[in-house]
């Protein structure tokens, strides 16, 4: 069994629908944790479990059972659910992490529970994957409510640019690391097909949807507002470290995702043109 934590989310959903296919007839399952163990929208041949990744006794079983666990990073008690999974049947797990990572900034709230979470699987005795993403594309799912309203999108850091990757083709790579040892011990850098300034989504989307959309820069000290208003401050301070003091760079392209899945990444316009009605 290959138990998939995060299942709801961005890639954690795509991951389930990926190995469901790659799995069905194999007689392999495929577990799928969510906090509130859901059955509604997973594929038929996948079983929901409910459990807390701060919490691994909320799902020992489905921890003792897995050959293969795809992991979310930040989570508490990192090392028990390790240690749970080595004791059964575990031969490998697949983290998802980020580039700050490889910084070892440990001042920066970000980087530091990316840091941790590595760190906590490296010493867990298992083979590892690492896959360090790039900026989602679905961050542009943020900007609905703007357009929903009218045809100007305000985007902080506007100056900045990332090569935005599909979150399909980070769950494609980690499809890949959790069904094969090709990958184990390696870090893999995931990145989309271009580098991108919020400007250029912006203009891209408004092609998809047949509008003349316009993007203008929220100035940094009104970001700060608007964020924190939102979220922790650490968390503020780790974005604005990474993105104003440039202390993250996001905007290179890497071939890893051909390289491990033997296929071209996914375009910002494609992945656009499939999530399309989200703006509408």
């Amino acid at each position: 069994m290959i138990l998939v934590t995060g299942a709801t989310g961005n890639v954690g959903s795509q991951l389930v629908r990926i190995l469901s296919e790659l799995l069905d007839g194999t007689g392999e399952e495929v577990h799928a944790l969510s906090r509130s163990g859901r059955a509604a929208g997973l594929p038929a041949n996948v079983k929901p479990v409910a459990g807390d990744l701060n919490r691994p006794e909320t799902f020992a079983t489905s921890l003792a059972e897995a050959r293969a666990l795809f992991l979310m990073p930040g989570y508490d008690n990192m090392a028990a659910t390790l240690a749970a999974a080595r004791a059964g049947a575990a031969e490998r797990v697949v983290l998802l992490s980020g580039g700050s990572a490889g910084g070892g900034d440990l001042t920066n709230a970000v980087s530091r529970y990316m840091i941790a979470s590595e760190n906590a699987v490296r010493e867990s005795g298992l083979p590892w994957t690492f896959l360090r993403a790039r900026m989602f594309m679905s961050n542009t799912l943020e900007w609905a409510g703007q357009l929903r309203q009218g045809d100007v999108v305000r985007a902080p850091f506007a100056g900045v640019r990332a090569a935005v990757v599909d979150p399909y083709d980070i769950a494609a790579c980690a499809a890949t690391a959790l069904t094969s040892k090709d990958h184990e011990g390696r870090i893999h850098t995931v990145s989309g097909p271009q580098s991108l300034l919020p400007a250029d989504r912006v203009r891209i989307l408004g092609e998809v949807l047949g509008r003349d959309l316009t993007c203008e820069g929220v100035p940094d000290d009104e970001a700060y507002r608007e964020m924190s208003a939102r979220m922790p401050v650490p968390y503020v301070d780790a974005f604005f470290s990474f993105y104003v003091d440039g202390t993250l760079d996001e905007s290179s392209v890497v071939n890893t995702v051909e390289e491990v899945t033997g296929r071209a990444p996914r375009t910002f316009r494609a992945w656009a043109e499939a999530h399309a009605d989200a703006f509408r």
